[in-house]
């Protein structure tokens, strides 16, 4: 497997990165009019008495047809759920066996998520569950969001993980009703118990990313290795699957943990949008 450097942006400069999201975001809402996995719309409050300048368009017919004076619908705004990212820093995620880490598709991820909810006038936050600190509180500032992701393109191959952690400091410090996405190849033993509570508390999504080397597709024979985060030393085939996933999807479904497996060798993009839409047509549906 390889290690791109620390200050490696695996391949994208800044402006290749910068279309590379933008066109993410773009084909994460296409064909749609609504967001694919946010809420959006009008609440009716009341309907009050004309006033000379309102619009004609807001004009409540059956109260008017009722009274036989013309009144107005009033709205409120839907308040948009915030968003929280959870994006796993962590050494596991920059080590790949191809040219694009799981780390840089999770920023690229990250970021282009983020747009689409400034889309829809929903404030994004970001944390980093690695080492660093690095915590940015829910914004509608699209600068505010480019300069994280510009920030995260730089990565550490000495962070460990602590999915579990954050996702139990974040918990408590959240609205009542929020969205929180976590991206990660879910190399944190602990984070499963974690995200179950979360799932009962928030709306929860899980993007596990998985490079083809932790599925066994290395080929040859045994070799010795490091793993990124601890340090601690191992021997491994290079047909051998280094995480259980489908264990680890079994237990996250039973526990309605919405989960995506994104393979870091195959086109995702589409599987991506079917796995958001569905998740917006259940939610409206009320199932």
């Amino acid at each position: 497997m390889s290690h791109q450097s620390a200050d490696s942006h695996d391949h994208l400069d800044e402006k290749q990165f910068l279309i590379a999201v933008k066109r993410l975001a773009d084909s994460l809402t296409f064909g749609s009019d609504s967001s694919p996995f946010l809420g959006s719309g009008l609440d009716y409050v009341q309907s009050r008495a004309y006033q000379p300048g309102d619009p004609i368009k807001l004009i409540d017919w059956r109260v008017t047809a009722r009274t036989g004076k013309v009144h107005v619908k009033e709205f409120e705004a839907t308040k948009q759920l915030p968003i929280h990212i959870i994006l796993d820093t962590s050494a596991s995620m920059c080590v790949s066996s191809i040219r694009m880490s799981k780390y840089a598709w999770a920023v690229q991820l990250a970021t282009g998520l983020a747009l689409v909810g400034l889309e829809r006038m929903s404030p994004v936050g970001i944390m980093a569950c690695g080492d660093r600190d690095l915590h940015i509180k829910p914004t509608l500032s699209r600068n505010t969001i480019l300069q994280w992701a510009h920030e995260l393109r730089h990565f550490h191959m000495s962070e460990k993980t602590n999915l579990a952690a954050t996702l139990r400091d974040l918990a408590p410090t959240l609205e009542q009703n929020s969205m929180v996405i976590v991206i990660s190849d879910m190399h944190d033993p602990e984070s499963v118990d974690a995200l179950k509570l979360m799932g009962q508390q928030h709306d929860l999504m899980v993007l596990l990313l998985r490079d083809p080397a932790e599925k066994g597709q290395l080929g040859g024979g045994f070799f010795r290795g490091q793993e990124a985060e601890t340090g601690a030393g191992f021997i491994a085939h290079g047909k051998k699957s280094w995480l259980d996933t489908n264990a680890l999807l079994s237990e996250l479904k039973l526990s309605a943990v919405d989960t995506l497996l994104l393979e870091t060798d195959q086109p995702f993009m589409g599987k991506l949008r079917d796995f958001l839409k569905h998740r917006a047509t259940v939610s409206r549906s009320g199932l």
